[in-house]
C-alpha cells in the first residue's frame, strides 16, 4: 500500500506476482466487461427501428420511399397533429395501409395497428387510393435521439427523390417558444412554420423567428430535406395543453388551405364533427382510468 501526494491509498503491484496470477486477477473484470458488451448489444439490438409491411407483417429490406413512388408525403408527429390528419384528411378520402414502424424505448413501445386511437403509441404509413403517389404518416410515437436516423434511413432511404414535397405537422409547448413577451400574453394555441431552402410556396402562417429551434423527430426530417434539398415545410403549433385537445388541433386548420393538402379535404365541417367525436370519445376513456 503506498499514499499519494493528494492522500488517497491505493495499492501497489508486487514485482514477485507472476504473469498467471495477473491473468487471474484480470478474468472477473475481463468478463463482467464481456457480459456488459453483450447487454449493449442486445439492447441495441432491442431498438432498431423496422418498417414492416402491411400485408406480410415482414421488415422492409428495401427503404419505403425507394419502394413506392411517392410525389407528395405528408407526416403527422404527435397526437394532435394525428388527430387532425385522421379527421379531416383521412375521412376525406380512401386511404390504404401499406406500412408501420416498430419500435421501442424508454419511453414508448409501438403497438398493432388495428382499431388504433390518436393517444395510442404507433407509426403508421399510408397512400391514397386515387393517386398511390401521395403518402400519409401517422405518427403518435416518440422516437428517441439514437432511432431518428434509422427512422430516416429505413423511410427516405441514402439517396432520396428529390421530386417531392413533404409537409410535416407537429406541436410543443408554448413554454419552448421564444419571445421577448411574456409566455402568458401569448394567444395560444398558435401557428408558426419553418420550411426548407427549396420550400418554394406560400406558408400558411408566419415564420418561426430566431432563435427559436425545432425538437426531436420534425427537426431530423427537416434537417434531412435540407440537406438532400427536398422541397419541405414544418407547421408548428404552440399550445399550453399537450394532450389530446380540441382547440389545439383546430389550430392547425389554416393548413387545409395550403398547397399541399389542395384536393385532399373535401368537406370541413364533416371533418369537424368527426373530431368533436373523436376528442369525446377520448376523454370518456381518459375519465375511466382516473
Amino acid at each position: 500500500m503506498a499514499a499519494t501526494f493528494f492522500g488517497e491509498v491505493v495499492k501497489v503491484r508486487s514485482r514477485a506476482v507472476t504473469e498467471e496470477e495477473e491473468e487471474e486477477e484480470e478474468e472477473p473484470w475481463a468478463r463482467d466487461n464481456l457480459e456488459d458488451k453483450e447487454v449493449r448489444q442486445e439492447l441495441e439490438k432491442k431498438r432498431e427501428v423496422e418498417v414492416l409491411q402491411t400485408q406480410t407483417k415482414v421488415s422492409l429490406e428495401i427503404p419505403l420511399l425507394e419502394q413506392y413512388p411517392c410525389s407528395k408525403f405528408i407526416i403527422a408527429i404527435g397526437h394532435n397533429a394525428v388527430a387532425f390528419l385522421s379527421s379531416f384528411v383521412m375521412n376525406s378520402g380512401t386511404w390504404e395501409e401499406i406500412g408501420c414502424t416498430k419500435l421501442w424505448n424508454e419511453w414508448c413501445r409501438t403497438r398493432d395497428t388495428a382499431n388504433l386511437s390518436p393517444t395510442d403509441a404507433f407509426c403508421v404509413f399510408y397512400r391514397l387510393k386515387s393517386d398511390p403517389t401521395i403518402f400519409l404518416c401517422q405518427c403518435s410515437c416518440y422516437v428517441a435521439e439514437d432511432q431518428q436516423y434509422q427512422w430516416l434511413e429505413k423511410v427516405f432511404g441514402s439517396s432520396p427523390n428529390r421530386n417531392l414535397q413533404i409537409t410535416i405537422l407537429t406541436s410543443r409547448h408554448v413554454t419552448d417558444y421564444k419571445t421577448p413577451e411574456s409566455s402568458c400574453n401569448l394567444p395560444s394555441p398558435f401557428l408558426k412554420a419553418l420550411k426548407t431552402q427549396t420550400f418554394q410556396d406560400a406558408a400558411c402562417c408566419t415564420l418561426l423567428e430566431q432563435p427559436n429551434i425545432v425538437h426531436d423527430l420534425p427537426a431530423a426530417v427537416l434537417s434531412y430535406c435540407q440537406v438532400w434539398r427536398i422541397p419541405a415545410i414544418l407547421y408548428l403549433c404552440y399550445t399550453d395543453v399537450m394532450k389530446l385537445d380540441l382547440v389545439t388541433v383546430e389550430a392547425f386548420k389554416p393548413i387545409l388551405g395550403s398547397e399541399s393538402l389542395k384536393g385532399l379535404v373535401k368537406n370541413v365541417s364533416h371533418g369537424t364533427e368527426i373530431l368533436k367525436k373523436l376528442v369525446t370519445r377520448n376523454e370518456i376513456q381518459s375519465n375511466i382510468y382516473t
